[in-house]
C-alpha cells in the first residue's frame, strides 16, 4: 500500500499558529475522491489541498480542495500552503502552471533570504448584480445585524475569482468582530442563491489596514474561515464594480486583517 504524507500548513504568517492551516498531501497519485474527501474531514481544515502529476502538457500539476464536507474549486490559502511544500520538499520554484476546477492559473515561486515567496494569481474577475432585497433582508436577518448597519456604497452582491462569495459592507468594526450569525440559516441561503461564502468587511480608508473582514460558509462545512484568499480577491473586483466613488485609486492594494481563528 502507498504511503502518503499529510502536511499541515500554516499560511498568511511567519509565526507557527497563526494565519489560516491548511491541509496538503504533496503526491496524491491513486487517492480516490472519497479517500480525499474523507482525509480533509479528518484534518477538519477549512481546505486541505491534494498535489496531483498532469495527464497533459497543457500545465504542471494538478491540485484538488477539499473542505470537511466537499470540493470547492479552488483556494488561496491551500494553494500557497500546497506550492510552499513543493518548494521546501522538491525544490520546485519559478513558474508553474496550476490546473484547478477554476482553470489552469499561473502561480509565481521564487527563494527569497533561504525561504520561499509564493505569489498566486486568481481566476477572472466576476461581479454580480446586487441581490434582490428578498434575499438581502433574510441574509441581514441571519446575520444578527439591522439594514442601518450595511454600508449604503457597498451593495450587497455576489463576486469571484474562481470561487464565489457574497460580499457584504458594513459599517463598524465593533460590530464585526462581535456578531455570531445563524450559521444554519446561512446555509438554507446558501442553497437558495447558490453562493456557499459570506464575506463581512469593513473599509476604514484612513486606517492601517484598509479593511477587516470575517468569512462563514457553513453550507460546505466552514463554520468560520480565519483568513481567505479568494474572499479577498473577489472584493478587489467588488470594490472596483461598486466602491469606486470612495476609493482614492481604484488599482491601490488592499491590506486586510482577520483577527479570528476558527475552532
Amino acid at each position: 500500500m502507498k504511503a502518503y504524507r499529510v502536511y499541515q500548513v500554516d499560511s498568511f504568517t511567519k509565526n507557527r499558529f497563526y494565519g489560516n492551516p491548511a491541509g496538503v498531501v504533496l503526491n496524491a497519485d491513486g487517492l480516490s475522491e472519497i479517500q480525499m474527501q474523507q482525509i480533509a474531514q479528518e484534518l477538519n481544515n477549512s481546505e486541505t489541498a491534494f498535489i496531483l502529476s498532469p495527464t497533459t502538457s497543457h500545465y504542471d500539476i494538478e491540485v484538488r480542495f477539499f473542505t470537511p464536507t466537499k470540493e470547492v474549486p479552488i483556494c488561496g490559502h491551500a494553494t500557497i500552503a500546497a506550492h510552499y511544500i513543493r518548494a521546501l520538499e522538491q525544490g520546485k520554484i519559478g513558474k508553474v502552471l496550476q490546473k484547478t476546477k477554476a482553470g489552469i492559473l499561473p502561480m509565481d515561486i521564487t527563494q527569497e533570504n533561504n525561504d520561499f515567496n509564493i505569489t498566486m494569481t486568481q481566476g477572472k474577475p466576476q461581479v454580480e448584480k446586487p441581490l434582490d432585497e428578498s434575499i438581502t433582508s433574510k441574509i441581514i436577518e441571519a446575520l444578527g445585524i439591522q439594514p442601518q448597519d450595511i454600508r449604503e456604497d457597498c451593495p450587497i452582491a455576489i463576486a469571484s475569482t474562481g470561487h464565489s462569495k457574497i460580499m457584504i459592507g458594513i459599517k463598524e468594526n465593533k460590530l464585526l468582530n462581535a456578531m455570531k450569525p445563524n450559521l444554519e440559516n446561512l446555509s438554507v441561503l446558501s442553497a437558495k442563491i447558490h453562493c456557499n461564502g459570506f464575506y463581512l468587511f469593513t473599509l476604514h480608508f484612513d486606517t492601517n489596514p484598509l479593511v477587516r473582514g470575517r468569512m462563514f460558509a457553513p453550507a460546505i462545512g466552514i463554520a468560520e474561515d480565519p483568513v481567505t484568499g479568494n474572499a479577498n480577491g473577489a472584493l478587489g473586483a467588488y470594490l472596483v464594480q461598486w466602491n469606486r466613488k470612495t476609493l482614492r485609486n481604484p488599482k491601490q492594494s488592499l491590506l486586510c486583517d482577520f483577527t479570528r481563528r476558527s475552532h
